[in-house]
C-alpha cells in the first residue's frame, strides 16, 4: 500500500483568513495530492467556519480527486481533506445549499480552473448561485479580464451565463468548459500601450432607458478624461431585477478593471460614477494586474512551466495570505516587493 503522508495543518485564520486562504489550501492540495486540516476556518471573518462556496468547492474536489473528507459540513471551524488520486475531469453541477450563506457561482468555477486544466481532458462543471454581487467578483468580470488573463497562462476555459443572479441569495448559473492545458508563465512587467477599455451594464427586469443613461454618463467622464471607451448594454435571463456595471482594460501585457453592483434606490449616474472613479485609481497606477486579478493568477503561476512575473497596482493582505499557503506545499520561491496597501511586483520560479 501507498505511504499516506501526515497532513498539512494549515490556520485558516492567518493574515486575512478568509475564503481565499480556504479555496488556495484546498486547490493546493488536490494538485499537489496532499492531504490538509484546516483550523480556524475563515476566523478572519464575521462569518467564520464553512460556507456554501468552501462546501461546493469541497464537493467537486471530492469527487475529482477521490478524496475524504472529515467534518466537512456547514459553518464547520475545522475540516480535513485528503485526496487519494491527483485531479481527473469533471461533468458536474453544483447546486446552492440551503442553510448557509449563498455562495459566488463564479468564484467556486474560478478556483476549480487550474485545477481541472492540469486533468488531462475536458471537462465541464456549472454551479449555482450569486453572479453578480457587491465587491465579489462578476460574471462580467470573469469573462472579459479572468479568463484572457488565464488565457495568456495557456489555460483555455469557455464561460456560459445560464442564468444570472443578482446579490449573495441568489440562484444564478454559470458554467465553463476546460481544457486540458500546459500552464506557461509570461512576464508583464510593464503594461505598455493601453488597447482597449470596455465595458458591460447587466441589467434584468429594469427599463432599458436606466442602462442607456449609465453609459451615456460613463462616455461624457470617459470624454473629460480623454479615454475612449466603449461601453454595452446587456439584458439577462433572472428572476429578479438587478443592474450590475462592469468596466475593463487591455494593455499589451496586462489587464484590469472595475466593477459596482446597483442596490435599490440607487441613480445609475451614482453607479457609473462610482465604477469609472475606481477604474481611474487603477489606469492612474503602474501595476499589470489589479488586486483582484492577481488573486487569481497566483495559483496557476506558481505551476507555469516556465515561472511569471507581474506588478500589481494595490498588495492586499489577500493575496499574502495566498501566497503563504501556496508555500506551504511547493518549494517554490515567490518574491514580492512592497508593502500591503501599496503597489508591488511579483515574480515566481520553480
Amino acid at each position: 500500500m501507498p505511504q499516506v503522508s501526515a497532513p498539512i495543518l494549515i490556520d485558516g485564520s492567518y493574515g486575512e483568513g478568509g475564503g481565499a486562504l480556504i479555496r488556495t489550501a484546498l486547490c493546493m492540495a488536490a494538485l499537489t495530492q496532499t492531504p490538509i486540516r484546516v483550523d480556524q476556518v475563515r476566523g478572519g471573518t464575521s462569518y467564520p467556519g464553512l460556507d456554501a462556496e468552501d462546501l461546493l468547492l469541497i464537493q467537486a474536489l471530492t469527487v475529482s480527486c477521490a478524496a475524504e473528507t472529515v467534518g466537512v459540513e456547514k459553518t464547520a471551524s475545522s475540516f480535513s481533506f485528503l485526496p487519494t488520486r491527483l485531479p481527473s475531469g469533471l461533468n458536474l453541477e453544483l447546486t446552492a445549499l440551503e442553510g448557509v450563506r449563498g455562495a459566488n457561482a463564479n468564484v467556486v468555477l474560478n478556483a476549480l480552473v487550474p485545477v481541472l486544466a492540469r486533468a488531462g481532458v475536458y471537462s465541464r462543471v456549472s454551479a449555482q448561485g450569486e453572479t453578480y454581487g457587491h465587491r465579489s467578483l462578476s460574471f462580467d468580470y470573469f469573462e472579459n479580464v479572468t479568463l484572457p488573463a488565464l488565457k495568456k497562462l495557456g489555460i483555455y476555459v469557455f464561460p456560459e451565463l445560464e442564468k444570472a443572479g443578482f446579490g449573495r441569495e441568489a440562484k444564478g448559473v454559470v458554467a465553463v468548459e476546460v481544457e486540458p492545458s500546459v500552464i506557461e508563465g509570461f512576464k508583464w512587467e510593464e503594461r505598455g500601450k493601453l488597447q482597449a477599455c470596455e465595458g458591460l451594464i447587466a441589467t434584468s427586469h429594469l427599463p432599458r432607458d436606466i442602462a442607456e443613461r449609465g453609459i451615456a454618463h460613463l462616455k461624457k467622464m470617459a470624454e473629460t478624461a480623454g479615454i475612449e471607451i466603449n461601453v454595452e448594454q446587456e439584458e439577462v435571463h433572472s428572476d429578479r431585477p438587478g443592474a450590475h456595471l462592469t468596466l475593463w482594460t487591455t494593455f499589451e501585457n496586462g489587464m484590469g478593471g472595475a466593477a459596482v453592483m446597483g442596490t435599490k434606490g440607487v441613480r445609475v449616474e451614482t453607479l457609473a460614477h462610482a465604477a469609472f472613479e475606481e477604474l481611474l485609481v487603477w489606469l492612474k497606477s503602474t501595476g499589470t494586474v489589479d488586486p483582484f486579478l492577481a488573486d487569481q493568477i497566483l495559483l496557476p503561476a506558481a505551476f507555469a512551466e516556465n515561472g511569471c512575473s507581474f506588478t500589481i497596482s494595490r498588495l492586499t493582505e489577500r493575496f499574502m495570505t495566498s501566497v503563504w499557503v501556496i508555500k506551504q506545499f511547493l518549494p517554490i520561491h515567490i518574491t514580492v516587493k512592497g508593502s500591503i496597501d501599496g503597489p508591488g511586483s511579483v515574480v515566481v520560479k520553480r
